[in-house]
C-alpha cells in the first residue's frame, strides 16, 4: 500500500459488551509525526492503538487514510493489509529462532528473494546497534536485546505506521532510557510516523511531537510535550503530569488583563494570589469562563502547584510566600524531596538544591505564575 499524507481518526467509539472502552476518539496524525497515547492503566490508550492497528474492531466512527477509509460501519481493511507495524510489550519474539530469522520472517513470508531479505536485515540490525547477534537466540539476549530485535523485526518491512505498545515497561530503568534513546534516535534517522502507548510521563515528554492524554476511554487533552506539562487543560492532566500540591480553594478576587487573569484564593486559610495566563484556544477560554462562574457562584476551586516551582528563602515575588515545619526529607541527589506542614495543616511539597532538616522551620515562596487554578467541573477532576 502507498505512502500516505494523514491518518484520521473520526469520532470512534469502542465498547466491549457494556463498558465502555473509548468514546468519541479522534485524532489527526500527520506522516512523519511521533504521537504518544499517555494515561493511567485502563485508560483506554491500547485499546485505541488495536483499534487504528485494526487488530480490534470498532463499534462505531471512521478511520482514513489521506480520503481512503480503512474503517468504519461498512468497510474494514485488514490489519495484515494496512501496513502498519506493531512492536508489543512482550516483544513476541520466536525463541526456536535466531535473530536472523526472527527478524527476517516477516519477509521471507511475502516471498522476497533471499538476496533482498539478507541486504534489508543487515541495514536493519545496523541501524538498532545489533551488529554481528544473527545467530544469538532470544534466550541469550538481555530485555534490552531483545527489544531492539522486536523493533528490528518490525521496521525491516518498512511500515507506513510504527505502532508501539509499552514496549519498554519490562526494562529496568538504565536500560528504558538507553532506549528510549534509541527509539528517538531511529525516528529521527527514518521519519517514520509513530504511535507510542505508555504510563510513562517522562517517556512522553521526552520522544513526542504530540500527547493525547487519556482517562477512563476519554481524550482530556491533546499538545505539544511543553503544552501538556505547562498548561494541562483540566486537574485529571495536571495530577497526571506532576502537579503534586493540589488543594481546594475559593476564590477570593478576579482581575482581568487581556490574556493573563490574576486570581485570589483561600486555601483554608492561606491566601495566595495566581497569574494565570489564558491564550486563546478553546481549553483556555472554557477553563477562564469556568473559573469567572465559579467565583460569582462562591464555588470550591482547585489549585496545582509543582514542587520544583517551590522555592526555599527569597521569591520574586512578595506574595505568596508561608512558614512551614519540614516534616519529610528524601534524599534523591542533587535535590531532595521535602514534605513541609503549615500550621493549618496543609502539606505542600517541594524540591530542592538546599540542605534542610526534619522538624526545621522553613519560608517557601510561590511564584504567582506558577500557580494553577481550575474548577471542579465534571470530567476535570483527578
Amino acid at each position: 500500500m502507498k505512502d500516505f499524507k494523514r491518518l484520521i481518526v473520526k469520532s470512534v467509539h469502542k465498547t466491549f459488551g457494556s463498558k465502555k472502552a473509548l468514546s468519541n476518539f479522534n485524532l489527526t496524525l500527520e506522516k512523519g509525526e511521533f504521537v504518544t497515547f499517555l494515561g493511567p492503566s485502563g485508560c483506554g490508550k491500547s485499546t485505541a492503538l488495536n483499534c487504528i492497528a485494526g487488530l480490534i474492531p470498532i463499534t462505531s466512527g471512521e478511520i482514513y487514510i489521506d480520503d481512503e477509509c480503512i474503517d468504519d460501519s461498512v468497510k474494514k481493511v485488514p490489519a495484515e493489509k494496512r501496513s502498519f507495524g506493531m512492536v508489543f510489550q512482550n516483544y513476541a519474539l520466536f525463541p526456536h529462532l535466531n535473530v536472523y530469522h526472527n527478524v527476517a520472517f516477516g519477509l521471507q513470508i511475502k516471498k522476497e528473494t533471499k538476496e533482498v531479505i539478507r541486504e534489508r536485515v543487515k541495514n536493519v540490525l545496523k541501524m538498532v546497534h545489533l551488529e554481528g547477534y544473527d545467530e544469538k537466540f532470544p534466550s541469550q539476549m538481555s530485555g534490552g536485546e531483545q527489544q531492539r530485535v522486536a523493533i528490528a523485526r518490525c521496521i525491516v518491512m518498512e511500515p507506513r505506521l510504527l505502532m508501539l505498545d509499552e514496549p519498554l515497561s519490562n526494562l529496568d530503568a538504565r536500560l528504558r532510557v538507553d532506549m528510549r534513546y534509541e527509539i528517538k534516535t531511529l525516528h529521527e534517522r527514518l521519519q517514520i510516523t509513530s504511535i507510542y502507548v505508555t504510563h510513562d510521563q517522562q517517556e512522553a515528554l521526552a520522544l513526542s511531537d504530540r500527547i493525547v492524554v487519556m482517562k477512563s476511554g476519554d481524550i482530556q487533552q491533546i499538545g505539544t510535550p511543553n503544552e501538556i506539562y505547562s498548561r494541562p487543560a483540566n486537574l485529571f492532566v495536571a495530577d497526571f503530569m506532576g502537579f503534586k500540591n493540589i488543594w481546594p480553594a475559593k476564590i477570593t478576587g478576579i482581575k482581568e488583563d487581556g490574556e493573563e487573569m490574576e486570581i485570589t484564593v483561600n486555601i483554608n486559610g492561606i491566601s495566595m494570589i495566581s497569574k494565570d495566563n489564558f491564550p486563546c484556544s478553546c481549553a483556555d477560554i472554557e477553563r477562564k469562563n469556568n473559573l469567572i462562574e465559579a467565583f460569582k457562584n462562591k464555588e470550591e476551586v482547585f489549585t496545582a502547584i509543582r514542587p520544583e516551582d517551590i522555592l526555599m528563602g527569597e521569591s520574586p515575588s512578595s506574595a505568596n510566600r508561608v512558614m512551614c515545619r519540614v516534616a519529610i526529607v528524601e534524599y534523591l541527589g542533587q535535590m531532595s524531596q521535602v514534605s513541609a506542614i503549615h500550621e493549618n495543616r496543609t502539606r505542600i511539597d517541594l524540591r530542592t538544591g538546599t540542605h534542610v532538616r526534619e522538624n526545621e522551620t522553613i519560608s517557601l515562596g510561590i511564584p504567582p505564575d506558577k500557580v494553577l487554578v481550575f474548577p471542579t467541573q465534571r470530567g476535570s477532576s483527578a
